[in-house]
Formats: structure tokens, C-alpha cells, sequence
């Protein structure tokens, strides 16, 4: 029983130093106040299939290996997934997808991702979502996504031998082009977003788009297992590890 009721002392933020730090702060964020309305309303009402369940309605801390070389980058928590187990990649459809997938080409450990202690285990890996928070309908705004961003900043510091990045997603994707903006000049029209197209940035770092493993492009045939796990094949060609 106690997978249903996720605690931040039961959370992995138990990294050492900068990157615990921050996620404590990240965790008690309450600076966008529709995302902090919209994340407790969701938490207070759930949904019936998880009736039993104490949502953890807060925002969402990076996951995985800190001294990793890939970084997947979402878009954010989902509602019922993120929001209701306190994990990235976790508890919804667009998990059970994408953790299948890299367990598949052994950069997970298992193939579901469902609560905080399932004994999932990113192998040179580590997953974030550029907003913390679940925004109504998917859709956050300009601003929501400004204000975030100063916690994208610091994670990226902090994982410092990162060299691949594969955006999960345009949002996600453009939220790292505007990271990399701060360091050196670049034009987003540049640098359109697709599914396996990828940069060689300014930095060295190869910045590489995916569709976003949602249940949308999935039921539609957008993205499939095979288009996944042939593109993961790709990244991890190029891995410094």
C-alpha cells in the first residue's frame, strides 16, 4: 500500500549535493499560481481508477542517472501519471511506452515505470520535464514556461556529462534551444524540430528530436515501438560511455 501514497521522503531525491538541493526547491515551487490550482484540483479529484491513491500534486523532479551522457527531455508531468505518483515517465500511458522501449535497448532496467518504488533504474540515462507542473489541457503558456525554465538551467549545470539530448516532443525541444541560447547565439527557425532529426550544437552537445511517446501520436501511428527503439539505437551509438 504504500506505492499509493508518494512522500518526498520516500522520493528519490536522494542525489548528493546541488542537484538534492535543488529538487527540494523545485518540489515547493509555487510561482505559477494556475499550475499550482490546477495541480491540486486534479490531486483532490483524481481519477476513479486511482480512488485509493494520495496524489502527489506537487511539482516534478528529474529522474535517473546524474552523471549520465543521455538527458530525455518531456514536456511535463501528466496528470494522472506525474502528478499522481511524483515521477517523471510515470503511472500513464505515455510510460508504459516509453520505459518499455528503453528497457527493450537496455537502458532501463525494467520495462514499467508505475510509482516511486517499483525499483526502476535508468542506466546512463536521466529524464526531466521542462515544466514541473501539469498544465491544463497540456498546454502551458509562454510565461508558465519562462518562469520554469530557471529550474531547466540549474539541472543542466548539474549534469554536466551530458552530451545527448533527445527532446520528447516540439515544447520540449525548443525549451533546450532556449536553454542554449544563453551560452551562444541561436535562431530557433534553425533548428526545426522532427522525429530523428538532429543538431550538432555550438557546444559539441547533439540536441535530437523525437514525437512524443503520448497516447496520441501512438493510437494515430504517428510513432511507433519500432520507430522508438530504432532512433534509441541511434543515440546510443553516439554516447560518450
Amino acid at each position: 500500500m504504500s506505492n499509493l501514497h508518494p512522500k518526498i521522503n520516500d522520493h528519490p531525491l536522494v542525489y548528493s549535493g546541488p542537484m538534492s538541493t535543488l529538487y527540494k526547491d523545485v518540489v515547493k515551487c509555487i510561482k505559477c499560481e494556475r499550475l499550482v490550482d490546477f495541480r491540486q484540483k486534479i490531486a483532490l479529484e483524481k481519477r476513479k481508477q486511482f480512488n485509493e491513491w494520495t496524489y502527489w500534486g506537487k511539482p516534478i523532479p528529474g529522474y535517473g542517472d546524474i552523471n549520465a551522457n543521455l538527458l530525455l527531455v518531456g514536456l511535463a508531468p501528466a496528470a494522472h501519471g506525474g502528478n499522481r505518483t511524483g515521477r517523471v515517465f510515470t503511472g500513464d500511458k505515455s510510460a508504459d511506452f516509453l520505459i518499455d522501449c528503453l528497457y527493450q535497448e537496455d537502458i532501463a532496467n525494467q520495462a514499467n515505470s508505475n510509482s516511486l518504488k517499483d525499483g526502476l533504474k535508468l542506466k546512463n540515462a536521466f529524464m526531466t520535464p521542462v515544466l514541473k507542473c501539469v498544465p491544463p489541457g497540456d498546454k502551458p503558456t509562454a510565461l508558465e514556461l519562462q518562469t520554469c525554465s530557471s529550474f531547466f538551467q540549474k539541472e543542466m549545470h548539474i549534469l554536466k556529462n551530458v552530451n545527448v539530448i533527445l527532446a520528447l516532443g516540439k515544447i520540449g525541444f525548443d525549451g533546450c534551444l532556449k536553454y542554449f541560447r544563453n551560452d551562444f547565439e541561436l535562431k530557433l527557425k534553425d533548428y526545426p524540430f522532427g522525429h530523428d532529426k538532429k543538431y550538432k550544437l555550438p557546444n559539441g552537445k547533439i540536441l535530437w528530436g523525437c514525437y512524443h511517446p503520448s497516447p496520441r501520436n501512438v493510437n494515430t501511428g504517428k510513432l511507433d515501438k519500432k520507430m522508438m527503439r530504432n532512433l534509441l539505437r541511434k543515440v546510443k551509438k553516439v554516447l560518450v560511455r
